[in-house]
């Protein structure tokens, strides 16, 4: 028996993927990040220092941090607010750890971009989204603080995108919903770079096990998708070639 997708896709389609930029007025950088019903706002922000580990060093750092609004899913989830609940942590770190190998810290000088991550409707896919449309925020945010004169070269050192892909009945599956999410024996998320180098990989089998041979599958899947976000993540950033020139 062959997955049905509740939107009717095929196994290799992404959900629809969009990027707002200049969503709010006063991170330098601000994108509304939507793949398919999942919708991120992913905002930018720069302050001068470095954490101590740093000062001194002349370059710079990037961090984020992660939320969920309380009404981004079905049943309202309670705030988090004196102690993060170890899935939000892990999240935030994984943002920040992609984000970081998109940055030349040099460039950067001693100054930290903050990323953060707010989801306003979660139907799964929100940590891939969340990375990769912080890069298109940040991306926006480099772009202004060269117009402004705080950075005399853009730091980017490259595009970083991220996509979720799962074993559904034994078949491979791009960029799961929520739906397909729970119903998935496999679920992966895959970061990559311009170059489809692996940055990081989180994978699990939900039940059972999963062979070679479809982990393979599974990452090609992954490639596939991330390819074509690279595509619309530069189609998201008008002045591309001015932040990261062609080698």
């Amino acid at each position: 028996m062959v997955w049905q997708r509740p939107d009717g896709r095929e196994p290799y389609q992404v959900r629809p993927i969009s990027f707002h930029g200049g969503f709010t007025r006063f991170a330098p950088g601000s994108v509304l990040t939507k793949f398919g019903d999942t919708q991120v706002l992913c905002t930018v922000s720069v302050s001068e220092g470095v954490p101590k580990f740093l000062a001194g060093t002349g370059k710079g750092w990037l961090t984020s941090e992660y939320r969920m609004l309380p009404s981004a899913t079905q049943e309202r989830q309670a705030r988090e607010l004196l102690k993060l609940s170890g899935r939000t942590q892990e999240i935030q770190r994984l943002i920040g750890r992609s984000l970081r190998g998109a940055i030349d810290f040099e460039a950067l000088g001693e100054r930290t971009l903050t990323v953060d991550a707010d989801v306003l409707q979660a139907d799964a896919g929100t940590r891939t989204a969340a990375i990769t449309g912080g890069f298109v925020a940040l991306a926006h945010a480099v772009s202004q603080l060269l117009q402004q004169g705080v950075l005399e070269r853009s730091p980017l050192s490259g595009q970083v995108a991220a996509i979720s892909v799962g074993l559904l009945q034994g078949e491979p599956y791009l960029d799961l919903d929520y739906i397909e999410d729970v119903a998935a024996t496999v679920d992966f998320n895959v970061v990559m770079n311009q170059d489809l180098g692996i940055i990081e990989i989180q994978g699990t089998a939900e039940e059972g096990s999963y062979s070679r041979t479809q982990l393979n599958h599974l990452l090609d899947f992954a490639e596939k998708g991330i390819q074509q976000l690279l595509i619309f993540q530069r189609e998201a950033i008008s002045d591309w070639e001015q932040l990261l020139p062609v080698k």
